[in-house]
């Protein structure tokens, strides 16, 4: 068998060339605790409000509260089998769901996946689940009366169809 050096240096050159192309770099975080679905993580230092990150298991979960030391990330899904010590990973994704007429009669889950066995979601497009709400000029005028159905909150408190309005109970 004869090896020449030049074939050799060729190949080392081409080794050299695709080393480490295939490399996946990936900022990671660990859990401190989990509780009332709600993690604390420690090591996401660069994570964004409302970003997607990934829980083992594939749970996914919102980064929302962004403190120096740790992140609170609330999780989407069972929080049960995550625990102390998990390794969690950012996507790099902001939150967003699917909107549009695509979504009527359909059955999905918290972040717009259908549940219902019917297939994906089409004419749909996608929102950021936390977006600036519009100011009073361009807000369409509230002109039609809402009906709670009990009279004493009518009378007392009357609401307007559209209008932002917190009502509990």
């Amino acid at each position: 068998m004869d090896i020449r050096a030049a074939e050799i240096s060729s190949i080392l050159k081409d080794q050299i060339a695709n080393f480490g192309t295939e490399a996946e770099v990936a900022e990671v975080g660990q859990v401190l605790s989990v509780g009332d679905g709600i993690a604390r993580v420690y090591g996401l230092d660069n994570v964004q409000a409302g970003e997607m990150v990934e829980f083992p298991g594939g749970v996914k979960g919102m980064a929302l509260n962004l403190e120096s030391d740790n992140v609170g990330i609330v999780i989407f899904g069972d929080d049960r089998n995550i625990k102390e010590g998990d390794t969690v990973k950012r996507t790099g994704a902001i939150v967003d769901v699917p909107v549009g007429k695509g979504l009527l009669g359909r059955v999905v889950d918290g972040l717009g996946n259908p549940i219902d066995g019917k297939g994906p979601i089409e004419d749909a497009t996608r929102m950021r689940v936390e977006v600036k709400a519009p100011g009073i000029i361009p807000r369409k005028s509230v002109h039609e009366p809402m009906q709670t159905g009990l009279k004493a909150i009518d009378s007392l408190i009357p609401i307007g169809r559209g209008q932002r309005e917190l009502i509990i109970g």
